[in-house]
């Protein structure tokens, strides 16, 4: 449409349409909305297409202003387009909703057409208006408006955080969103004045990765916590993605999402799994305890593993246990260097009941004492001011805890921390299961101690103080009782003078541990020495003994016995074995051998007893020993027997006269390499070469040192008689 629209001139003149029927007759029936204003913005006329179109009667237009006639928003855009008519003589064109419709996701857009009209000299004397009709929106375009209004939607209903950065990261566009959480107003925020949000240990992180991406064109990720509007700080995941434009990043879009919801709860899964596996390595420590305390027979091996495994679990400084003496009522430390040397139980004094520590305080109380720090130690023991509390050292919080037993306290399990420490609950509760399996292995372990220091001195008091001195013979011996687990066995060993001037040599073994052992041990040997008396013919003693054992012991009870009867001044005698391991003979040229005698059976066993022919000549040497000294848990019996050949053996030439020498030699190379688990009993019969060397034994009581020596060769074995002659 040309901007100089040819008009009647009398129209054009003044705008006044009274006197002319052209704009009715032409323009009435157009389906455009048409109309036209005079510069005082004042429509002169309009066609029903356009009243329609604001839901007025034509008759209601002339003569009225822009604001009068349209509703406000349309009246808006009506002036302002006019406005810009009237001021520059060129038209306008507008796309736009009318307001007086009702609003609808598919409502049509309308474009308005302004243009200029002029007088005859050109002059602009007011402005006409074509509404071109309805302009539906394209499936395109309406998929896109929909696709933006969906986006639209759920930015602003989420926790999500549009914004938009130009190439050198610099805010470029306001974020609403961003302001209303951090308060921060539009300039503020512009620019670089975000940063002032990010909280001040990851602005530094943030600042330099955000730069990375720039000069890199990265994909930016990051986690930072951002200041709220009330001063807190939350968490946000940020992700911006460059945007190109002929091969150019144009700008950098980016979104902040809030994920402090899921961050507090991944802290709170972290910190459940932390909680879950401390408690399972406590369990775990626990079942380790209950296997370690299963071995701990004595009480210092028990505070060992109490205290270990209690101090590794919890992260303890020091950890000590006490036992109550009820007699005096004074502490005894088992472990004194589980105590530091100041501080409440302080190692070195002396504790009582009467003194004010942890340990006599979890004991009076009979429940757990939790000190967590300096402050707490004064207020629980009521020392007063600061002046009145004693130097601690390097400790400052500690736990006590009873040792009881059947409801009877028993001592104190102490822990003490090098910084102030809060028990939790859960810690708690495992102290205190600690403590109760520590309560049940003392108790245990002192009953073991009591029956084990009573086993003991039997047996000592069993064994030989001394060994004989015997004109031309050396005589050694050694017991040595197990020391892993402190159980005294049933092994011993005797040599006597017989009334003829005979000697009387043997080693047995009752099997089994502790007192039941010992004490049948004590009976045996007993027996035998008073049998040998009345008859010393081996034959005899073993027979003797079988009545003995099937009389007095149980019958389970395994008891085996090697006897020897020798004359001293001629070597020769007589031997009975009752299920005992083969004697080792060692001949003057240092070849040895096993006595190849049948052995015969155990005590007590229905079997007809044998004795058989023995001869030590001068320079040979006997060896009688108990099972531990060749069989173990990784060496069988037949091994160990061979071992034990071989290495006598193998003796250097200078120790076979020397008994203790040998003795050592054969213990050091049997039991090297192997975890002695049986009493060891050695017995050495050294017959000297020249036939008038006297032999010095020194009577090796439980434990003592002595030697093996000597060297012999050994008769031929035979069935004796009781009529045998030595």
């Amino acid at each position: 449409m040309s901007a100089d629209t040819s008009v009647p001139e009398q129209w054009e003149a003044g705008l006044d349409t009274s006197d002319s029927g052209l704009p009715d007759a032409v323009l009435r029936d157009s389906p455009a909305g048409v109309a036209f204003l005079g510069g005082d913005h004042r429509f002169a006329w309009v066609n029903p297409a356009l009243a329609q179109l604001f839901g007025r009667a034509p008759e209601e237009f002339p003569g009225r202003t822009v604001a009068e006639a349209l509703p406000p928003v349309d009246a808006a855009r009506a002036e302002a387009a006019m406005g810009r008519v009237l001021a520059d003589g060129v038209p306008a064109v507008e796309t736009f909703t009318v307001g007086s419709l009702p609003a609808s996701p598919s409502a049509p857009s309308r474009v308005f057409h302004w243009f200029p009209v002029r007088d005859t000299a050109g002059c602009v004397i007011g402005a006409g208006l074509i509404v071109a009709g309805l302009v539906s929106p394209s499936p395109g375009e309406e998929a896109l408006r929909r696709s933006e209004e969906r986006y639209r939607a759920l930015v602003q209903g989420g926790a999500s955080v549009v914004w938009v950065a130009s190439p050198d990261g610099e805010m470029v566009e306001d974020s609403p969103e961003w302001r209303m959480i951090t308060g921060q107003g539009e300039e503020e925020f512009l620019a670089a004045g975000w940063v002032a949000s990010v909280h001040p240990e990851d602005r530094d992180r943030v600042g330099r990765d955000w730069r990375d991406c720039l000069r890199t064109g990265r994909i930016f990720e990051d986690r930072f916590r951002m200041r709220t509007r009330g001063g807190g700080y939350r968490h946000y995941d940020v992700h911006a993605v460059p945007i190109e434009r002929e091969g150019k990043i144009a700008e950098w879009v980016g979104s902040c999402t809030d994920v402090t919801s899921q961050r507090e709860a991944e802290e709170m899964r972290g910190r459940l799994t932390e909680q879950l596996s401390a408690a399972a390595l406590r369990t775990a420590r626990l079942q380790q305890a209950t296997s370690m305390l299963a071995e701990a027979l004595t009480v210092v091996q028990v505070v060992e593993v109490i205290t270990e495994v209690g101090r590794t679990a919890i992260g303890a400084l020091r950890s000590a246990v006490a036992l109550l003496e009820p007699e005096s009522l004074q502490l005894r430390v088992v472990n004194a260097d589980g105590l530091a040397a100041a501080g409440p139980d302080a190692a070195g004094q002396r504790l009582t009941m009467d003194t004010p520590s942890v340990m006599t305080r979890a004991i009076a109380t009979r429940r757990p004492v939790l000190i967590s720090d300096v402050d707490d130690l004064r207020v629980q023991f009521d020392l007063g001011g600061e002046s009145a509390v004693p130097d601690t050292g390097d400790e400052r919080s500690w736990v006590g805890l009873p040792l009881l037993a059947a409801g009877q306290p028993l001592g104190a399990l102490r822990f003490s921390f090098g910084s102030e420490r809060r028990i939790s609950e859960e810690e708690r509760v495992f102290l205190e299961a600690l403590a109760g399996q520590c309560s049940l292995a003392v108790e245990r372990a002192e009953m073991y101690e009591r029956e084990h220091a009573t086993a003991e001195t039997l047996q000592r008091s069993l064994l030989p103080d001394k060994l004989p001195t015997i004109e031309g013979l050396s005589l050694d011996a050694r017991y040595l009782p197990v020391t892993r687990n402190m159980e005294i066995g049933g092994d011993w060993y005797d040599v006597f003078r017989l009334p003829e001037g005979k000697l009387a040599v043997t080693v047995g073994d009752v099997m089994g541990k502790g007192l039941t052992a010992a004490a049948g041990m004590g009976r045996v040997r007993n027996a035998l020495r008073a049998l040998a008396l009345t008859d010393s013919r081996p034959i005899a003693v073993l027979t003797g003994l079988d009545r003995l054992f099937t009389a007095t012991e149980q019958e389970e009870q395994v008891t085996t016995v090697t006897y020897l009867v020798v004359d001293p001044l001629t070597g020769e005698g007589l031997a009975g074995n009752a299920g005992h391991l083969p004697t080792l003979l060692i001949g003057p040229d240092g070849k040895a051998e096993l006595d190849a005698a049948e052995a015969g059976t155990p005590l007590g066993w229905a079997s007809p007893r044998k004795q058989h022919s023995f001869r030590l000549p001068p320079g040979s040497t006997a060896v009688f020993y108990s099972d531990g000294l060749v069989e173990n848990r990784v060496r069988g019996l037949d091994a160990g027997l061979d071992e034990l050949v071989a290495v006598a053996s193998s003796a250097p030439a200078d120790v076979l006269d020397r008994p203790g020498e040998l003795l050592q030699y054969l213990l050091d190379h049997m039991l090297a390499g192997h975890e002695q688990d049986d009493d060891v009993t050695v017995l050495v019969v050294h017959v000297s070469a020249s036939g008038s060397i006297t032999g010095a034994g020194t009577g090796p009581g439980l434990g003592s040192e002595v030697a093996l020596g000597g060297a012999g060769a050994p008769a031929s074995g035979q069935d004796g008689a009781p009529e045998a002659r030595l």
